[in-house]
């Protein structure tokens, strides 16, 4: 958490706010916040800068700036992004606040101090290495079983990796194999065309589905404004160990995949 429908939840939603905004103060309350260049490089980089858009790719999000950086910001398990009023105080969480020339302030938290922000001239520096975008149309089913080709990890594990596919994490996995009828410890090399253009057409559904409901919020997932996202409502099989299967009425199992836990219906997914 957050995923692919989430951040790009996330993206839409600042748009309002951020783009057009001039960053006028910058304010590093914890150092490590900052992955690239340094703490005391970014004010210099980010004061004075317009925020021409607010992008997603795979994880990460995306503010191009003037000038020709970019503002990249990862929030790996528990970042929050929040706009407020010049009356809002940070707390011991938020640790990096950018203030516009709006009057209003742009917060980072993160609990769990994972989730890292970077300033770059070329985004490709911390992207290279991701896959295609799942939601794209330029990824085709067979595209998506030449990746899988050979490869003897599951499926689910497969699906986590970024560079097969961006985006997509444990919640969104599960909902997607449950959806194609795919037992997640399949080795994605040993998965018929078939069965790979159902997961590829499955994908698109679930995670439009969950974009459409403005994401997952089961812990620490917030929208921007602070509401909670839906899509939690929806799913079959995450978190739903032993619970009915709502097609079968079977049990929901719970095992561990590449050390991430995994939730299947033994009997609807082969």
């Amino acid at each position: 958490m957050p995923e692919l429908p989430e951040v790009e939840t996330i993206a839409r939603e600042l748009r309002r706010d951020l783009v057009g905004r001039r960053i006028v103060d910058v304010e590093v309350r914890w150092e490590r916040t900052i992955a690239l260049p340094s703490a005391a490089e970014v004010k210099p980089l980010l004061v004075g800068r317009q925020i021409m858009g607010t992008d997603r790719r795979g994880k990460y999000l995306l503010f191009p700036l003037s000038g020709g950086q970019t503002l990249v910001i990862h929030l790996r398990m528990t970042g929050q992004l929040h706009v407020v009023g010049p009356e809002a105080t940070p707390d011991k969480h938020t640790h990096l606040v950018l203030t516009l020339d709006s009057g209003r302030r742009l917060f980072f938290r993160d609990m769990r101090k994972f989730g890292r922000v970077y300033v770059v001239a070329d985004v490709a520096t911390i992207l290279r290495q991701l896959g295609p975008e799942p939601l794209n149309p330029d990824l085709t089913p067979q595209q998506l079983a030449a990746r899988l080709a050979g490869r003897k990890a599951p499926i689910k594990s497969l699906l986590l990796d970024q560079r097969v596919v961006a985006g997509i994490g444990n919640i969104y996995a599960d909902e997607i194999l449950f959806a194609a009828s795919i037992d997640p410890r399949r080795p994605g090399g040993d998965l018929q065309m078939n069965e790979i253009a159902r997961i590829h057409t499955v994908t698109r559904q679930v995670l439009a589905q969950a974009i459409f409901d403005h994401g997952s919020s089961l812990q620490n997932y917030q929208r921007p404004g602070g509401a909670k996202g839906q899509n939690q409502e929806r799913h079959q099989v995450f978190r739903r160990t032993g619970k009915p299967c709502a097609r079968c009425g079977t049990a929901i199992v719970r095992v561990v995949i590449g050390q991430r836990a995994t939730h299947f219906c033994p009997q609807c997914q082969r």
